[in-house]
């Protein structure tokens, strides 16, 4: 299939504007993320409608705390990714094998629509890979999901181009953005990306109006430099809002990072002392287990107004059962 956001050039290669790489592609090579490639000069998609992952997750998986809690999501994955992370966590289906080939089911949006809907989901994720290098299926599914009253997220690296976001913007309720960390030298050493794009997005998804969630994987002598950390967590605060929720999750080794030490305990919660310091109201600890890092406590009066134990959630209908204040989030 034809992909979208791309320009002819006029030696016959093609400018991809999917993603902030901005890939020009000669004939028959590909892009970045191994899934794009230009076929006699037009830049034809290799996963429109392929499948690798389809599951019923627990909302909170994504992670997603503020978004219909205690619900599940109907997620899929397709292949490919514009980063190549060292300690990708899904880097079976993420990085494309130099043989091209990729192995999935093909469905279309309908179906998928169909399956979520069978599932009883209250809402469809897109995940496991980069949603947006598949981004011709996102978007008519998306557009389908909207019209049968279906919430739509994203669990994102955020390194999409501007014009990506502006052709999901109406079609997105909801998205997990990593946050890799917060220092350009991380993103271009450990994952082949830049931070300023992703910070740029995150600002604008914002402006978009979906419901935003941060996470940061911490990765212990790595990204967990206090002052970045403390950085990262007043840029949450000042551009997207002191009711942002931000998860710091601990890295478990895989990849080209298999070896490496998982991050303890004291790290996370340093990392959430920090994000309360610099104000924000809603910081969770996750992949390890963390009573109160899991908790979201009223930024009004302090007491427990969800509580979760691993992925089981008590409370969660948007207000607090103490003081009946609002939460910040989406709650049907």
């Amino acid at each position: 299939m034809q992909a979208m956001l791309w320009t002819s050039q006029d030696d016959g290669s093609v400018r991809c504007g999917l993603c902030a790489h901005g890939c020009q592609i000669r004939k028959n090579k590909k892009g970045r993320c191994g899934v794009r490639v230009n076929l006699r000069g037009e830049l034809v998609s290799l996963v429109n409608e392929v499948m690798t992952s389809v599951a019923m997750d627990p909302v909170e998986k994504k992670p997603l705390y503020h978004f219909l809690p205690g619900t599940r999501i109907f997620s899929v994955g397709s292949a490919g990714c514009n980063f190549t992370c060292r300690f990708c966590q899904n880097s079976n289906i993420s990085q494309v094998p130099e043989s091209g080939v990729i192995s999935g089911r093909r469905i279309n949006p309908e179906e998928l629509i169909s399956l979520a809907a069978d599932n009883k989901a209250r809402s469809l994720a897109f995940t496991y890979n980069e949603p947006t290098v598949f981004l011709e299926l996102v978007y008519e599914t998306a557009m389908l999901a909207k019209g049968d009253g279906m919430r739509v997220a994203l669990v994102t690296n955020g390194f999409m181009s501007q014009d990506c976001l502006q052709v999901l913007s109406t079609y997105i309720s909801a998205a997990n953005v990593d946050l890799k960390g917060f220092s350009d030298a991380f993103y271009r050493s450990f994952c082949g990306g830049r931070l300023q794009p992703v910070l740029d997005n995150l600002k604008t998804m914002h402006k978009l109006g979906w419901w935003l969630e941060v996470t940061t994987l911490i990765i212990p002598g790595v990204n967990n430099n206090a002052d970045e950390l403390k950085a990262l967590a007043a840029f949450i605060h000042d551009e997207l809002g002191p009711d942002t929720p931000w998860h710091v999750t601990a890295f478990h080794g895989a990849y080209r990072m298999a070896e490496y030490p998982a991050t303890p305990l004291p790290l996370l919660e340093q990392a959430r002392d920090i994000g309360l310091e610099a104000g924000l109201h809603f910081v969770y600890i996750g992949n390890v287990t963390s009573p109160e890092g899991s908790t979201t406590f009223c930024p009004q009066c302090g007491k427990a107004a969800i509580k979760r134990t691993g992925l089981r959630v008590t409370g969660g209908q948007g207000q607090c059962p103490s003081c009946g204040a609002k939460l910040p989030g989406i709650w049907n």
